[in-house]
């Protein structure tokens, strides 16, 4: 029995997307040359229709169009009160006197437009860089937009747009453009969220089982000690795996912003992780002090514990073998709320702070076989804090260890 395959399925059909239809006659789309363009030659033939009227009337002024003569004859006399003419002048002395005081009326009349279009001219320059700089803001507005929505996005808040109303310009384009790409990162870093989610879920419930097998079997009567060994290998393997998926489920929920925020005592959640650390550090002979002043900041409680508790646990575990100690520090500095934890421990190169905040990543090289942790706890740590709007600093102490400081808006 033959079958016959089956038709080829036909290409999807492109969709229309109105943003990047051609307009019907390109050469008269409004871009932004064509408007800077027309702005400024518009002012520049402005200011000279206003500069030619303004010398106009200067030089009309200046000149006494319509008024009567600097002299007059007065009965066969020529008199003048702005002149030196002669009282009884010959002919070649009367044409001297007269040209000597037309000379003297002009330079008058140019010395007076001079200074007037200088005065003319300041003026209509501060005019014009005002006009200018309050048209070239409004012009490159959309540019600020677009740069507010770009820094807000540098601050994980992948969900925000441009939505760039206006002409259909060159700025208008960069927006659509910007707005499509924060669509596909957007899409992109909800998959990867999505299945970081999925997979640590899916991963809880083998692992629970096997532990409660494995502890079964160790609790029942008659075990070789040899197998009890074996049994207690294997939980503590299958412990370090669940850390591991807890650990990559709290990663990738911390990434997200927090949208339910309540009032966190940092002081308070520094005393918890204290706590919980506390037998720890007793059996590591490290001490625990410092002073944790009331700094109240609005966040997750849960995801604010967890950044002290993993900075505590690191410090007290990267510690020195004797007299080891752990600073734990909350305060307000410049608006807003500092934890810091310094502690004594091994020297850090400073090329290799920022590699501590990588997934998976120590001091040393190993990778496996730690009993001190997942090589989760920082980045946790500065995902929970870009998270609440902060940030995370790390900086070698002198002589050995570290000093890790968060910074949180109050």
């Amino acid at each position: 029995m033959t079958t016959t395959p089956a038709p080829p399925a036909a290409p999807p059909k492109p969709t229309w997307d109105p943003r990047r239809a051609e307009p019907p006659f390109p050469w008269l789309r409004p871009t932004i040359r064509i408007r800077l363009t027309l702005l400024y030659g518009g002012m520049f033939l402005i200011a000279g229709i206003m500069l030619l009227s303004i010398i106009y009337l200067l030089a009309a002024q200046a000149l006494n169009v319509g008024s009567e003569l600097p002299f007059k004859i007065i009965s066969g006399q020529v008199g003048s009160s702005t002149c030196n003419l002669p009282r009884e002048p010959s002919a070649d002395e009367l044409n001297s006197a007269m040209a000597a005081c037309v000379n003297q009326q002009r330079q008058h009349a140019l010395d007076d437009l001079l200074s007037r279009s200088l005065l003319a001219l300041l003026g209509l320059a501060v005019i014009a860089f005002a006009f200018g700089y309050a048209m070239a803001g409004r012009v490159l507005s959309p540019l600020g937009h677009i740069t507010r929505t770009a820094r807000a996005v540098a601050g994980s808040d992948l969900s925000r747009r441009i939505e760039l109303d206006g002409p259909d310009d060159e700025l208008k384009e960069l927006a659509d453009t910007f707005d499509d790409m924060l669509e596909r990162l957007q899409r992109a870093f909800t998959a990867q969220q999505r299945f970081v989610g999925n997979a640590s879920h899916e991963l809880r419930t083998p692992l629970a089982i096997n532990r409660t097998l494995l502890e079964v079997h160790l609790s029942g009567p008659g075990v070789p000690s040899e197998m009890q060994q074996l049994g207690k290998t294997l939980l503590a393997t299958n412990e370090r795996s669940e850390q591991l998926v807890e650990g990559l489920l709290l990663l990738a929920r911390s990434d997200n912003q927090i949208v339910e925020r309540k009032p966190v005592d940092l002081a308070e959640v520094a005393s918890q992780a204290i706590d919980q650390v506390h037998a720890e550090a007793e059996a590591k002979g490290v001490e625990i002090r410092g002073r944790r002043a009331p700094v109240v900041v609005q966040g997750n409680g849960v995801l604010l514990e967890r950044i002290a508790l993993n900075l505590v646990q690191n410090a007290v575990r990267y510690n020195v073998p004797q007299d080891g100690w752990v600073e734990v520090t909350t305060d307000t500095e410049h608006g807003r709320a500092v934890l810091e934890v310094s502690n004594t421990g091994p020297v850090v190169p400073a090329y290799e702070v920022d590699n501590l905040f990588e997934p998976f990543r120590r001091l040393r090289t190993e990778r496996t076989g730690s009993d001190k942790g997942v090589g989760l706890g920082l980045s946790i740590v500065r995902s929970v804090a870009r998270a609440h709007g902060g940030h995370i600093v790390a900086q070698p102490r002198e002589g050995g260890g570290l000093v890790m400081r968060v910074t949180l808006p109050v």
